[in-house]
């Protein structure tokens, strides 16, 4: 019997190592949580993001067309399917519909001292600095990564042609 509860405590051991026990920290208040999101210009960022969005949905047709102009007929489609899509977009992401999300995201992954922290991070200068920076690093990083995936893709559209021709070719000795 002793040899069990030896085990036991062992593993219990081994278990609050790897996952520490959290229980003794107060959750985050809505308050807190809510002085973060203030810091952090949280509604400002959905309002950039749902501008983006609408950049990047312009930016695609474009690829689509290959940047040729359309149809009168064809482009008036677009607008239209484009301005219903931002439509839906910005009726849903609306900040009444998303602070309670936040809320709830962050009350269960933060404690209240975490969020405190934070708090006191966002509101230093070196904190404004970041949330000012950090898209600006993020469009870049990404502007940067699609340049260096150009040559795979290429290679991969030459791949998606080269089997297609494969497959017709076979076809063709088929029938």
């Amino acid at each position: 019997m002793s040899k069990r509860v030896l085990i036991l405590l062992s593993v219990a051991l081994i278990c609050s190592t790897f996952h520490p026990v959290t229980a003794a920290e107060a959750p985050a208040s809505d308050a807190s949580i809510k002085q973060l999101l203030e810091a952090t210009h949280a509604r400002q960022l959905v309002d950039t993001m749902m501008t983006q969005m609408d950049g990047m949905m312009k930016q695609a047709m474009q690829q689509v067309t290959g940047g040729q102009a359309v149809p009168p007929e064809i482009q008036k489609i677009y607008e239209k399917t484009h301005d219903e899509v931002v439509a839906a977009m910005r009726e849903q992401m609306t900040w009444e519909k998303l602070e309670p999300m936040y809320l709830r995201v962050y009350k269960k992954s933060f404690s209240e001292s975490e969020v405190k922290a934070m708090v006191g991070f966002y509101t230093s200068p070196t904190g404004q600095a970041v949330i000012t920076k950090l898209p600006v690093v993020m469009q870049e990083s990404m502007n940067e990564s699609m340049q260096m995936l150009k040559p795979v893709l290429l290679k991969v559209q030459q791949m998606q042609q080269e089997m297609v021709a494969e497959m017709k070719k076979k076809q063709g000795g088929q029938g």
